[in-house]
């Protein structure tokens, strides 16, 4: 159903299809673990005449070295991220009312519940 819509929708929207252009390109880039067209798709990406786009190309070239590395290797900090992210919305759902033990025995209840 989306699949029938989506050709109609790109096709009425420039900005939509450029920007799901891009998008695609760098899935295949992910899929591949090719960080070889980065470059062209960075400098697509920055003359997108797109301000968010540009915006996210800005970013990715100033760490370009490391979204490289993340793109080719299998190794991430997935997992950890998610970890950290847990403990800091506790935190801030705790804010200040309870203590450590407390903040802890909830950190190590949601690590057990999240999905491996």
């Amino acid at each position: 159903m989306l699949y029938e819509r989506l050709p109609r929708l790109l096709e009425h929207c420039p900005e939509l299809k450029l920007t799901h252009d891009l998008v695609r390109c760098f899935a295949t880039m992910l899929d591949n673990r090719d960080a070889a067209p980065s470059p062209g798709w960075l400098s697509d990406l920055a003359h997108s005449g797109l301000a968010p786009l540009a915006g996210l190309a800005g970013v990715l070239h100033e760490d370009r070295h490391e979204v490289a590395q993340a793109r080719t290797t299998s190794y991430n900090s997935g997992v950890h991220e998610g970890r950290i992210t847990d403990v800091k919305l506790q935190k801030r759902i705790m804010a200040g009312r309870a203590g450590v033990s407390l903040l802890r025995h909830r950190v190590v209840l949601i690590a057990h519940l999240r999905p491996r």
